[in-house]
């Protein structure tokens, strides 16, 4: 049973309300999502990157991947085969089993795990998981109370429901890769650097599946949840940018126009760049003041927040005209004291060094058992009773097998038999 359904049966015998109280103390100091197991047969980033942040939050993930192994784990440098920096980035907190599912011996393995776990995720297309007999109604059988997520490309309503999807196609169904054109008045349409699809889906599949887990602890049932690439990133990128098409009639057309802006950008400093946000009619008047020009408050073009809206490509045109005056270092001391929004431009490298992470210990140095010395970014969610933590690096391939299947039962034997089979990838 998960933790939250142990919490509302002990709940419930109040002749043992000390316990109860003991009880969630020692699973919140192990994280909110101590007690549940999650088994995830995903790949790549979307799945791994969900569930790292499960397991970051407390759960007992078991990554299952076939005998070639999660594809990211060639990708990129590395120090071990199977161990690159992509997959090492996106799969700590979890164990590691290798199941060859073609194998009799490999699905009865995965049959056992169904019978005891709360979750389980893949992003394998319906009718492969039903040719090897993980659909979700055989699963159910197993499982009656498991939560079942199937992260795919596209809903399984829709005309591209057997389409395959990956971050690329999705940024292009989604509108997404239209959106720098507008901007830069650029013909062709390009991609946002980074997997920002993929990411993105994966940060729905993990709040689909803790939601799914207070439903079970709330009516005690299961169910399947579908999490689909499209329809998320349509649903992001939608929240601001559905804009004028929001009312019928429209009244406008779609993109949020501040956004797709040419002069909303970094502006160039003496020494560098620097993105500044005055926000309110004070910070503007502050922001002027600061740059020389305090007459251009009194113009009423800028006078008030619709004003401002309304000519907002002649406000960042001053904007960008007055950031000319002083350095990167000046304005971010200056800007500051005065309260108005800003920042400096970063490289990613520069990033990596900056005070904020470092204060934080938000990137940490650690000791990979195997790789020796690397960073890890860690979870970026406080919890005061229950915290959010690293505990256990990205594993080595199958490297929890001989683990697992012991506490399934299996004897030495039996686990000898199960390798020859070639069910664990290992003959």
């Amino acid at each position: 049973m998960g933790a939250a359904c142990l919490f509302l049966w002990l709940d419930d015998c109040t002749a043992k309300s000390a316990s109860v109280h003991i009880r969630r103390i020692e699973l919140n100091k192990q994280g909110v999502l101590s007690g549940y197991k999650i088994l995830d047969l995903t790949s790549v980033v979307l799945g791994p990157f969900c569930t790292q942040m499960l397991g970051d939050l407390g759960a007992e993930v078991i990554k299952i991947e076939t005998p070639e192994g999660d594809v990211m784990r060639h990708a990129g440098p590395h120090v071990s085969h199977g161990m690159g920096s992509i997959y090492l980035t996106i799969n700590r907190n979890k164990r590691a089993l290798t199941l060859d599912l073609r194998k009799d011996e490999a699905k009865e393995i995965l049959r056992k795990l169904i019978a005891g776990a709360d979750g389980i995720i893949h992003n394998i297309r319906a009718g492969g998981m039903r040719r090897l007999g993980f659909d979700y109604d055989s699963v159910k059988a197993i499982n009656p109370e498991i939560l079942y997520v199937h992260a795919v490309g596209y809903g399984s309503d829709g005309v591209y429901a057997e389409r395959q999807a990956y971050d690329d196609l999705i940024q292009c169904a989604s509108g997404m890769a239209s959106m720098l054109p507008l901007q830069d008045g650029s013909e062709a349409p390009r991609y946002f650097p980074g997997l920002v699809a993929d990411k993105t889906t994966g940060l729905y599949a993990a709040y689909a599946m803790m939601a799914g887990f207070l439903h079970k602890e709330r009516t005690g049932r299961g169910q399947f949840i579908e999490v689909p690439m499209l329809e998320c990133m349509v649903n992001f990128t939608m929240a601001e940018n559905l804009y004028g098409r929001t009312f019928v009639p429209p009244k406008g057309g779609t993109t949020y126009a501040r956004s797709i802006n040419p002069q909303r950008k970094p502006y160039k400093t003496k020494d560098g760049y620097i993105g500044i946000m005055p926000y309110t009619t004070a910070n503007w008047a502050d922001f002027f003041k600061l740059g020389g020009r305090p007459e251009l408050m009194d113009d009423e073009r800028f006078s008030t927040y619709p004003k401002r809206t309304e000519n907002i490509t002649e406000l960042y045109g001053h904007l960008e005209e007055i950031a000319l005056q002083k350095t990167t270092a000046e304005w971010m001391s200056e800007l500051g004291a005065a309260n108005v929004p800003c920042m400096k431009v970063q490289s990613l490298d520069d990033v990596l060094e900056d005070p904020q992470m470092i204060d934080t210990g938000f990137i940490e140095q650690r000791s990979h058992p195997s790789e020796g010395e690397y960073l890890a970014v860690n979870n970026p969610v406080k919890f005061t009773d229950s915290p959010a933590r690293i505990y256990r690096d990205a594993p080595l391939m199958g490297e929890d097998n001989l683990a697992i299947l012991s506490e399934l039962g299996y004897s030495d034997e039996d686990i000898e038999n199960i390798k020859k089979s070639g069910a664990v990838g290992e003959k």
